[in-house]
């Protein structure tokens, strides 16, 4: 078949407009797809539920094991970016409480897609006290419906009680003050 006897429908037949319009329009519905996926997911993160478990490796290659942490309080704070300005008054604050913490029965983790050179840095220059995840791969963030854009995690907080159940979850949270509510949140929650 020679190229003027194409039917309308074969590859070619379309003109360059045509051919842009399609590809506005599968990168519009991809969009769409994308921005409303999170809305129809029916795994929803739920407090009273059991908490996901994962295995991670913290800054100083040690094991974090969410199993084995049974029987103690669990804070996993999630934020965007190390050495940013929000994010050093979040991890300072923790750092600032992290004895109130252990005193109450609860260790803290923070947790962004940062590795784990960035995290050493981050920990290093602001003398921080709190074990910092690297979530490279958005596994954690993703058992946590945390949402992510850009590669920046929102910043959130899930605090497991100790039987391993999600005892509360805080979505976008401002950093200047949120440990303490946390802390006061495991204090008035304790047997």
């Amino acid at each position: 078949m020679d190229c003027e006897r194409r039917g309308v429908w074969e590859y070619g037949s379309r003109g360059k407009w045509e051919n842009t319009m399609m590809r506005i329009l599968r990168l519009i519905a991809f969009l769409a797809f994308i921005l409303c996926f999170p809305f129809f997911s029916e795994a929803e993160l739920k407090v009273g539920e059991t908490a996901p478990e994962f295995k991670a490796t913290d800054h100083e290659d040690k094991t974090v094991d969410l199993k084995k942490l049974r029987g103690k309080w669990v804070v996993l704070y999630f934020y965007p970016k190390d050495d940013t300005p929000g994010c050093t008054i979040e991890a300072k604050e923790f750092t600032e409480l992290y004895p109130e913490f252990l005193e109450n029965n609860a260790l803290v983790f923070g947790i962004s897609a940062d590795d784990k050179e960035s995290h050493c840095d981050f920990r290093d220059k602001h003398a921080l006290k709190i074990p910092l995840i690297p979530d490279e791969e958005k596994g954690i963030m993703s058992l946590y419906d945390v949402q992510v854009s850009g590669g920046y995690a929102s910043r959130d907080t899930v605090i497991i009680d100790p039987s391993g159940k999600i005892a509360e979850i805080y979505r976008k949270v401002k950093p200047a003050g949120h440990a303490k509510e946390v802390l006061d949140y495991i204090k008035e929650n304790s047997n």
